[in-house]
């Protein structure tokens, strides 16, 4: 069966049936096209983790989703991924200033901000005396907060040794800075 000579809809039914081969057409047809739409809203990798995640559902759903118009299905799908995303960094943003704000509100005088300054620059170049891997290992993990798993997959590392890196770079740290620990 030759699937690029069908329309979408007989695609859908097709797809509604379980046939691997009229999804495959579905995503080759439709996955450049809503991934560029994406990467404009939300930048290339997020984009790609949206799509996919289109294509996903549609795949595990087959049997039960009614689509009507493929193209608006798939486009609308994508949309709301992308709205989504937007709204989980926007709460992750508040989340971030409600915590520092919440820190200046607890501080008595601006010495401790500027101990701040001071102990941000020393972790960063504490940071830079480290293997240019556990730094970068460290900086996603704690900075980006990116978990060990997705660090792994995106350095090509195996998760025990991500979670090495973590272990030396947070030892190393600790040491380095153990002048600006406090009982507190």
């Amino acid at each position: 069966m030759e699937v690029k000579k069908f329309t979408d809809e007989q695609l859908v039914g097709f797809l509604r049936e379980g046939n691997r081969m009229a999804y495959e057409e579905i995503y080759h047809r439709y996955w450049d096209k809503l991934y560029v739409w994406a990467s404009h809203q939300i930048g290339a990798e997020n984009a790609e983790e949206v799509v996919q995640e289109v294509f996903l559902s549609l795949w595990l759903r087959h049997a039960e989703v009614v689509i009507k118009r493929l193209e608006v299905y798939l486009a609308v799908a994508v949309k709301n991924l992308v709205y989504n995303f937007f709204k989980s960094q926007l709460t992750y943003r508040k989340y971030q200033e409600y915590m520092i704000f919440r820190e200046l509100d607890n501080s008595p005088d601006g010495n401790e901000i500027l101990n701040f300054k001071e102990l941000t620059d020393e972790i960063e170049k504490a940071l830079n005396r480290l293997p240019e891997k556990s730094a970068d290992v460290f900086r996603r993990s704690r900075f980006e907060n990116q978990p060990v798993k997705e660090i792994a997959k995106q350095l090509n590392l195996s998760e025990k040794a991500v979670e090495y890196h973590l272990t030396k770079s947070l030892k190393y740290l600790k040491n380095t800075l153990k002048s600006y620990h406090t009982d507190n």
